[in-house]
């Protein structure tokens, strides 16, 4: 079906892909703001707490109960530091159980990558992801 507007063709894109993931996150144990937490912390482990939130788009209200249920499933530790002004701060790491949680994530991430752009050249991927990318930061704006 085609669209005529970007918020339905957005909605409906977003809510096939949320339930295709909700699904398989849900075999991995893992809740709703989980994933996003893992994926990230894989490409960034040690990052403070609130550049998580902020990488996330999550309050941080809403990463804090994330992460306490983290710690109590033994995918990630935190270490005290203290950043800018002397502030005090969390750096988020994954333990070793959270790194094999990660790499089980980084599978269905990428197989819900294939399914996703099934049928799409490189190129329409590439620009796919651009599009998206700019219509984001026009929301920003």
């Amino acid at each position: 079906m085609s669209h005529e507007k970007l918020f339905l063709a957005l909605l409906r894109a977003s809510a096939a892909y949320a339930e295709a993931s909700r699904v398989e996150f849900a075999k991995l144990d893992l809740t709703e703001g989980q994933p996003k937490v893992l994926y990230t912390l894989r490409r960034a482990n040690g990052i403070v707490q609130k550049e998580l939130a902020e990488v996330c788009k999550v309050r941080q209200s809403t990463l804090t109960v994330l992460l306490t249920k983290m710690e109590k499933q033994g995918y990630i530790y935190k270490e005290s530091c203290y950043v800018s002004g002397r502030k005090h701060a969390y750096q988020i790491y994954l333990t070793d159980e959270g790194w094999k949680k990660a790499e089980e994530l980084e599978v269905v991430v990428e197989d819900l990558e294939k399914q996703g752009f099934a049928g799409f050249s490189e190129e329409e991927k590439k620009n796919l992801l651009i599009l998206l990318t700019r219509v984001e930061e026009n929301m920003y704006n």
